[in-house]
């Protein structure tokens, strides 16, 4: 099978072409982390190239398992996410494109030279906490979850990348005893019965569904940050795509101010945030 054919027949099975270019390269050992625009123009010149034996056992089972619904990530163990290479497995969700949204906002709110104190909770594979590290190398950035696995994820993109983020592991802020000038997170915010859970089986369900409403974390993220974080502080939060009103209320109803959303790429409000100007509450976080 040529290369060309083997593109065919991945398309033929229902991934685009991209995809299925991608596939390609990553059987033949081609795939560059971090780059695919020069391994794909490679095919061009390389497409009558015949697969050997063992590149065409890679490419046959690489298919079945994006055939099955794994993405893409997990099958070449790495994902670009704000101009970084991350390595990622089912241990953490695949960092997207929607979630830079959150990243350029936090940017926005931390001069270059800023030492500010940051913490993003639910890092997953760490992407947020060391796109924002990585941008802005003089902000003092911590980074927790709840899952140890996962936290050995962002550990080792930490390490690969050369940044230096402090990692917790914990339940949201409940065992923090720290203030922090901005706060962010990509949470679970669907609810626990959505038809899309079913296409997200691949990716682990703690970190994607958040009770009957979706709004679980969000609810309990914005009630303990009332108590962690300081005067003029920022609290920006990733939510679904019809969660923006809700996320709202739930940040002004908890005293936040200048409460606003962002979209997207696709103009859709991505993400929700407000600022805290009240005196922190003096009873114990929730």
């Amino acid at each position: 099978m040529t290369t060309t054919q083997a593109i065919a027949h991945a398309m033929a099975h229902g991934l685009e072409r991209r995809d299925a270019q991608l596939l390609v390269l990553f059987a033949l050992g081609r795939l560059s982390p971090g780059g695919t625009g020069a391994a794909r123009a490679w095919l061009l010149s390389h497409d009558s190239d015949t697969l050997d034996a063992g590149s065409q056992i890679h490419f046959d089972a690489a298919l079945q398992r994006r055939r099955s619904g794994e993405p893409f990530a997990y099958i070449t163990g790495h994902q670009e996410f704000f101009g970084l290479d991350f390595e990622v497995d089912a241990r953490v969700l695949v960092p997207r494109p929607d979630t830079e949204t959150l990243v350029e906002w936090a940017l926005d709110l931390l001069p270059k030279d800023s030492r500010s104190k940051v913490i993003d909770l639910g890092t997953g594979s760490g992407a947020i906490a060391l796109a924002l590290k990585y941008h802005r190398p003089e902000a003092q950035i911590k980074a927790l979850d709840f899952s140890e696995e996962a936290l050995q994820v962002a550990k080792n993109n930490a390490n690969r990348l050369g940044l230096n983020v402090d990692f917790l592991q914990g339940r949201w802020l409940t065992a923090v005893d720290d203030v922090f000038d901005v706060i962010v997170s990509n949470p679970p915010y669907i609810a626990n019965q959505d038809a899309h859970l079913e296409n997200l089986r691949h990716e682990p369900l703690q970190a994607l569904a958040s009770g009957t409403d979706g709004l679980d974390d969000l609810r309990t993220i914005t009630l303990q940050a009332r108590t962690a974080i300081t005067h003029g502080g920022w609290l920006l939060l990733e939510h679904g795509y019809d969660q923006a009103s809700a996320v709202r209320a739930l940040l002004s109803n908890a005293g936040f101010s200048s409460v606003q959303s962002r979209r997207d790429l696709a103009e859709i409000e991505r993400c929700s945030a407000g600022q805290w100007f009240n005196p922190r509450p003096s009873d114990s976080r929730h």
